[in-house]
């Protein structure tokens, strides 16, 4: 049947066809002017009269959806800060409709990198300023809808300061930080640095030293590697190359019960173990969330001992004073030892020094009548100057057979000539000696590279290399400290001047031969008035010629093999021990430590060394003479050039006791928090973070005999001024039988510029000091812990058992009693991560 009520036509929409619940007219108008009197505030008279110029758009929107209101937003920071320190910015922002992009950029001020981790936070390392500066930040918050508001924040930053509590003075078995920060034990002794190589017992039974960690560890630097790890990155505060220092050995536990001598010989698996313990490892660290390690399979990891070949360059190479057996014409050589402080090269090579390598040589009775006889009294003489005396050697190694038929890696210490050989030394190893005491560069990147022995730096007890600043168009300097009492300082001055380019180069070793080869040596004369001057040691120059009364030289090459000689020839300076260089990287000031001088007597005060005293142990009978405690000089060159040949000079600071007579010995007003004695390590911070700008931080380090009855050796931090920021002092100075006075120059007061920032364990010494380019992680030495005990009793467990994420690096713990300790490095952090010190 038809369905005659059914209409086809036209629809004019006036139909329900949409079953939601969407709001009606009155809800938006509701919803809107109630959300902004809200926020806004204002009645709700001026709503709708404000609703009457957007109602058809607010309708529209709000049907689709749609509302495009700004976000409201805020944001803070953690307040006003000093340059180093993390700052944390917080924007929030409230909106009807989803946020989903928070931004932070920066308006104004020095630029500073931002990181975020969670949306709404940035955090950045306040920059280095030298007067009070705000930075102001923006804050942008954009919902799902595109639309956005922003908020400046604005942060005070003031200049670099020290920022950490000084830490107490301690006689404790642990290191001991300020309690914000963490330490940890990334790299020790024994440790292998290969697959190939087992787990370390520590009990005296281990070997292949060449494949572990080496004993004493000392100077060191770091080396940024790329993220491929395999190329140099010199920013990467991530991954890098650490190559240090193994000074010396322990050698009480290195055994199982100590040293051996058998029929009055000692076995040949105890002499390659301890001269394997000697020289320097280059081994990767990586810094992870769960801190640092080094890695022990990395193709770049690398043990640099006695054995490794090397080769001269510069002026001496191929002198006669170089034969010996093993090179007949003075071009090579065997290995390296006794390594102390150090150097950072500019072109990113490690710059290794040989401080008491004297004391291994044997030589026989009757060497020097011999020597006189053969060779001349000259060398006898030079022998003499060096401190090579007619004795066994350090622990005998001579008296042990080789480990191969044939080979002379132990026998070319016995520096005594055989007669039968010829004159010239080609036959035996009576030159030996000659070929160490010297700088030896070594490429950190390239394990294959051979280390070269830069002779133009000349032939001392070299304490540490340290560089000047690198600038274009200048003459680079090179200063240098010869750690023994009464001995001098130096410095190098390449013939070439600095290019920029060449700190990136890829063949290193070149770019040292550029800049190290050619170039004159000096010596430094301090004067009573705060001058000095810096004296050429180049034969011909300044009366060093074959006429000389006192020693009469040959040539260029014997000047430097013997530059202590040089050095007497020209009246320098006599210092009380020289040992690390460090120059302030914003104004170019060397600073040099000079340790101590037990044989500086009342009649023998100079300006430049002004005290001794009678220095008595709070709690011993004995009695330190001379000047016990140590100062630190610094000097300031000529029109601010490390071209310089004059230069002007005060002492930053008199290490002595808190307790001590303020008017003749604690001459720098040392309190408890800050007091310290037998300045050794010395290194400023990078100019690469706020710890290297501005006012720099100089980190100093202690090795010391005087005051260890009241605290362990220690590491403090400083903001030194500049030279010339003090006065006069005159000085009374009292020995067992005589008295003097002596009128020196001294800076200002540290005063709380200068903090103890760390105390080691027992009996060791704190030495071996860098960050990462960053300053965020710094990497310390402690060195020989328990250096006098023995096997079977330790006087040291350091660092058994370490508590990773602790600002106290205990050394026992329940069942480690006996735990024969080791040389260790550790890298220190900021629990906020912070610059460290500031």
């Amino acid at each position: 049947m038809a369905n005659n009520d059914l209409t086809i036509g036209y629809d004019d929409g006036d139909i329900e066809t949409n079953p939601s619940t969407g709001p009606s007219l009155q809800d938006l108008v509701d919803q809107r002017y109630s959300r902004r009197q809200a926020l806004r505030g204002g009645a709700s008279t001026a709503a709708v009269a404000v609703f009457g110029g957007s109602l058809l758009a607010a309708c529209d929107d709000k049907v689709q959806g749609i509302d495009n209101t700004p976000p409201v937003v805020g944001g803070t920071s953690t307040g006003a800060t000093s340059a180093g320190r993390v700052v944390t910015l917080t924007g929030t922002a409230t909106d009807d409709n989803a946020i989903v992009s928070q931004t932070f950029t920066q308006v104004s001020g020095p630029t500073v990198a931002l990181s975020s981790t969670t949306p709404g936070t940035a955090t950045f390392i306040a920059p280095a300023v030298s007067a009070a500066s705000n930075l102001v930040f923006r804050y942008t918050a954009t919902d799902v809808k595109g639309a956005s508001s922003s908020s400046d924040i604005t942060v005070a930053v003031s200049p670099p300061a020290l920022g950490f509590t000084a830490v107490a003075k301690s006689l404790a078995d642990v290191v001991s930080i300020p309690s914000d920060y963490t330490a940890t034990v990334v790299y020790r002794l024994g440790d292998p640095i290969n697959a190939a190589t087992s787990a370390f017992a520590n009990n005296g039974t281990d070997s292949g030293y060449s494949a572990r960690a080496g004993d004493h560890h000392d100077g060191m630097s770091y080396f940024g590697l790329a993220a491929s790890g395999t190329t140099p990155d010199a920013n990467n505060s991530t991954r890098g190359l650490l190559v240090m220092n193994h000074e010396n050995i322990s050698e009480q536990y290195l055994h199982v019960a100590g040293q051996t001598v058998v029929n009055g010989a000692r076995p040949t698996s105890e002499v390659v173990k301890e001269m394997e313990c000697h020289g320097v490892s280059v081994i990767e660290v990586t810094q992870s969330s769960a801190g640092w390690s080094y890695v022990q399979g990395s193709s770049l990891n690398r043990r640099i001992t006695p054995y490794t070949p090397m080769v001269f360059s510069g002026p001496v190479k191929g002198s006669a004073l170089l034969f010996t057996a093993y090179s007949p014409d003075g071009t090579a050589g065997r290995g390296t030892i006794n390594n102390c402080a150090n150097g950072h090269m500019p072109w990113g090579t490690y710059m290794t020094c040989e401080e008491n390598w004297a004391g291994y040589f044997r030589r026989d009775s009757g060497d020097n009548a011999q020597r006189t006889a053969l060779v001349g009294a000259k060398s006898t003489q030079a022998f003499t100057r060096y401190g090579l005396s007619q004795r066994s050697g350090n622990y005998g190694w001579t008296t042990a057979a080789e480990a191969t038929a044939g080979a002379t890696l132990i026998g070319k210490f016995n520096a005594t000539i055989d007669p039968t050989k010829p004159v010239s030394g080609t036959g035996d190893f009576r030159n030996e000696p000659n070929q160490y005491g010297w700088c030896v560069e070594i490429d950190p990147y390239d394990p294959t590279s051979t280390p070269r022995k830069r002779t133009a730096l000349g032939r001392m007890n070299h304490e540490g290399c340290c560089p000047g600043r690198a600038i274009a168009g200048v003459k680079p300097a090179f200063y240098m400290g010869d750690d023994a009492q009464n001995e001098y300082i130096y410095k190098f001055v390449s013939n070439t001047a600095w290019v920029a380019a060449d700190a990136t180069a890829s063949n290193r070793l070149a770019i040292g031969d550029k800049y190290l080869d050619s170039g004159t040596l000096y010596v430094a004369r301090f004067n009573a008035d705060g001058s000095g001057e810096w004296i050429a040691l180049v034969f011909g120059q300044n009366g060093l010629t074959a006429g000389n009364a006192l020693y009469p030289f040959a040539d260029q090459a014997d000047v430097l093999t013997h530059c202590r000689l040089a050095g007497d020839a020209v009246g320098a300076t006599r210092m009380d021990r020289p040992e690390w260089t460090a120059v302030n990287p914003a104004t170019g000031e060397m600073y040099c430590t000079l340790t101590n001088n037990s044989s500086r007597s009342p009649a023998q005060v100079d300006a430049a060394n002004p005290r001794s005293y009678i220095d008595p142990k709070v709690n011993s009978t004995s009695r330190s003479t001379g000047n016990a405690n140590g100062h630190i000089i610094r000097l300031r060159e000529a029109g601010d050039t490390t071209e310089a040949t004059r230069f002007t000079w005060d002492v930053y600071a008199f290490g002595a006791g808190s307790d001590l007579d303020p008017t003749n010995i604690n001459l720098s007003g040392l309190d408890a928090t800050n007091d310290f004695s037998s300045p050794d390590g010395l290194w400023f911070g990078k100019p690469s973070n706020a710890s290297g700008q501005v006012t720099p931080v100089l980190w100093i380090q202690t090795d010391d005999g005087a005051y260890t009855d009241v605290t362990n050796c220690m590491m403090l931090a400083a903001m030194p001024g500049s030279v010339g920021d003090g006065g006069t002092r005159t000085i009374t100075n009292t020995g067992v039988s005589a008295t003097s006075t002596a009128t020196t120059r001294i800076g200002k007061a540290p005063g709380t510029a200068l903090r103890r920032f760390l105390v080691g364990p027992v009996q060791c010494e704190i030495t071996g000091i860098e960050s990462t380019p960053d300053g965020r992680s710094l990497f310390v030495n402690i060195q020989h812990p328990g250096e006098g005990g023995n096997f079977d009793k330790p006087t040291s467990n350091w660092p058994a058992l370490p508590t990773s994420g602790s600002s106290v690096i205990p050394a026992t713990s329940a069942g480690t009693a006996g735990t024969r300790p080791r040389s260790a490095t550790i890298v220190i952090t900021k629990k906020d991560g912070g610059v460290v010190a500031l």
